[in-house]
């Protein structure tokens, strides 16, 4: 039985025209790694040391180190650079170029007693500023401020702030006998 060589070139085509149509090319995503942890440490305590002494301590009950940055949990920053000594505490953290990023039950602490708790907040070791855009509560004795978003210079000692509510003890002068 032959076969008509213009059938062949018909069905060879058909079939190459219904590939064409009927079969799309995989879409192969590719997933980029910028950037690959480099290691990750359980329990630690980083000291970073000038010839002053001690400039900032971190502790965390895990921190994952990657080539510019740690991200850590429960995370315990202390910054004595400056005047005053700066503490946060949060559940997650990162550190990257000075600046850490705190959420998730942060609470700033200064030497001085002042003290605000929030969400989230960022703080600029080489500024000084500590800021959130989230609700707070800053304390510091038996005042009490309140507000919506806080931005804290520690260094010039100014608050500033969005839809504040103050609670503030006067001190009443008194008069010697």
């Amino acid at each position: 039985s032959k076969i008509n060589i213009n059938i062949l070139f018909r069905i060879i085509i058909t079939g190459l025209i219904l590939i064409f149509v009927g079969f799309k090319p995989l879409d192969v995503k590719q997933q980029n790694f910028v950037d690959v942890p480099l290691f990750e440490l359980q329990s630690f305590v980083v000291y970073e040391i000038n010839q002053l002494g001690l400039d900032t301590m971190m502790l965390g009950s895990n921190a994952i180190r990657y080539s510019d940055c740690y991200t850590v949990k429960n995370i315990d920053y202390t910054d004595n650079s400056k005047d005053y000594i700066v503490n946060m505490k949060a559940n997650n953290g990162i550190y990257k170029n000075n600046i850490v990023v705190v959420n998730d039950d942060v609470v700033y602490t200064r030497e001085d007693g002042l003290t605000f708790q929030t969400k989230e907040a960022v703080y600029n070791k080489k500024t000084s500023i500590a800021k959130t855009d989230t609700p707070y509560i800053l304390y510091q004795g038996q005042n009490r401020v309140t507000g919506s978003s806080i931005i804290y210079n520690s260094k010039l000692n100014t608050i500033q702030s969005n839809q504040v509510v103050a609670k503030y003890q006067l001190k009443e002068k008194q008069n010697e006998i």
